[in-house]
């Protein structure tokens, strides 16, 4: 089971090609969690987290629907306001 905490969103992470390219050299199925933005790329981080989770056979993959860049009221978020902020995770084996 993995829970997948907060992280810039889908919508929102535009990275150029040599990111893409980069999870492309580990995992071909990498390219069904980018989108094509004009030269660079939108890149959903959950999705390729859930996809290198299942291959390592995690079954149960929760959370992954909060975007640190559009809720500004939860969260910092560098890439919005250029200023830095903190966030704890607590993470644990069962």
């Amino acid at each position: 089971m993995a829970w997948l905490g907060p992280a810039i969103g889908p919508q929102a992470f535009e990275v150029g090609p040599e990111v893409r390219d980069a999870f492309m050299a580990k995992d071909e199925n990498a390219h069904r969690a980018f989108r094509p933005a004009g030269e660079k790329y939108f890149a959903d981080i959950y999705q390729l987290a859930r996809q290198r989770l299942a291959n390592v056979g995690v079954e149960l993959i929760f959370g992954g629907d909060r975007c640190t860049l559009s809720e500004k009221d939860d969260f910092f978020s560098y890439r919005r306001d250029k200023t830095t902020g903190r966030m704890a995770s607590f993470i644990w084996l069962i």
